[in-house]
């Protein structure tokens, strides 16, 4: 792989330790995927800011990076951590967990990311146009910023991504190239899908086409969340990062529809929602974190009823500052809006929850794996409608 002047000095380490491990970390990744260069991006989004996913060894590789003074080079943005940093006592988050996880914001905003904590970093500022490239590491966030932004990013791991963000380039591989953005697989849906049928959807192909990319040809016409639900469920249930949709998405006349055509029925969608709701401990909604609009969606469908159980709604701080009067009302309600984490990384079982009820593909597939707590999946108006139920 080719390194200009720049980058060879600071792969010899003349800009600091951790410019040095990073570029090393990008050289590796480029010689291992055929890369013939670097390329600038204009973005960064970095995972692995929970404690509960990395510990105590993650935490002090992040000190070692903030010891070196070396800060990133472009715009970057933070994953959600494991607690609401506001909310963490009334959550019931030990003072252990949360001493540890403001320790880990705090030693990357010294490197210079903006810790704004988010799976949808799209929605708060750091949204890439079609084209720009990018070095992104949550996968629904990915999956939105290929498909939908028709930006470009590989599926980062968060060293991966961490060392982009200090470096400001990324290996020229992968989504980066036009080759790899042509469609590989044919969705067909004949029936009008509601609102709550994208995740199930999503979480069905995902499992068939795994990391391929699939050509959706749909009845419905989706809007942005619908299209953040699906991407986010394939994403977990296969390893899609890139997907088409027919007359929707910004690239789809730049890839040929192929052959291979996958036919998905009303009947098998509405089989992937669960049945059983007996002793759910959790209502939670937000995975990826809600938009203004999906907040709004709720306080609709529960501004005339009682809530009943314990319902969560995540969110992006960002998102919240800008829709105070709504987040008010729907605290007035009895609606817990958690900001910063997202269910999936936040330490359920250490709170005592050990059955989530969820309108999440995505969250439905990892809760039981990361979590170990036992996940209900339904839609959002049957969440909403749990909530509201008489026992």
């Amino acid at each position: 792989m080719f390194l200009n002047k720049r980058e060879e000095d600071i792969l010899e380490g003349e800009e600091g330790p951790s410019k040095q491990k990073s570029m090393e970390i990008l050289v590796e990744l480029g010689e291992i995927y055929d890369a013939n260069k670097l390329i600038d991006i204009k973005s960064a989004q970095v995972s692995g800011v929970s404690y509960k996913t990395i510990g105590d060894a993650g935490l002090e590789f992040i000190k070692d990076i903030a010891s070196t003074d070396e800060e990133v080079e472009v715009k970057t943005t933070l994953n959600p951590a494991g607690i609401d940093i506001e909310k963490w006592k009334e959550l019931g988050i030990s003072r252990d967990f949360a001493e540890k996880q403001m320790q880990i914001i705090d030693l990357f905003e010294q490197i210079g990311i903006e810790t704004s904590c988010s799976c949808t970093p799209y929605l708060i500022g750091n949204k890439p146009k079609k084209g720009e490239h990018v070095a992104w590491a949550e996968s629904s966030a990915v999956s939105y910023c290929n498909s939908v932004l028709g930006a470009r990013t590989n599926r980062e791991g968060g060293p991966s991504a961490l060392a982009s963000a200090l470096i400001g380039k990324t290996p020229n591989y992968g989504y980066h190239l036009d080759r790899n953005r042509e469609a590989d697989y044919s969705i067909r849906v004949e029936e009008e899908l509601s609102r709550s049928d994208y995740g199930s959807l999503g979480k069905i192909v995902g499992k068939k086409v795994e990391d391929s990319v699939p050509y959706f040809n749909l009845k419905s016409e989706p809007n942005k969340d619908e299209l953040k639900a699906l991407g986010a469920s394939m994403a977990a249930t296969g390893a899609v990062a890139l997907y088409h949709v027919d007359k929707i998405t910004p690239e789809y006349k730049e890839t040929k529809i192929p052959d291979e055509e996958i036919v998905i029925e009303k009947e098998e969608i509405k089989n992937e929602f669960n049945k059983n709701l007996n002793d759910v401990d959790l209502i939670a909604i937000g995975c990826p974190h809600l938009s203004n609009k999906e907040l709004q969606n709720i306080y609709k469908e529960i501004e005339d009823k009682e809530i009943k159980k314990k319902l969560w709604v995540f969110t992006a701080r960002k998102t919240s500052e800008k829709n105070k009067k709504l987040i008010s009302k729907l605290e007035e309600k009895g609606v817990k809006v958690v900001m910063d984490t997202c269910m999936v990384v936040s330490p359920l079982r250490e709170i005592g929850i050990n059955k989530v009820m969820v309108d999440s593909g995505k969250a439905s597939f990892y809760l039981p794996s990361l979590n170990e707590v036992d996940a209900v999946y339904s839609s959002t108006e049957k969440c909403l409608k749990e909530a509201t139920r008489e026992d």
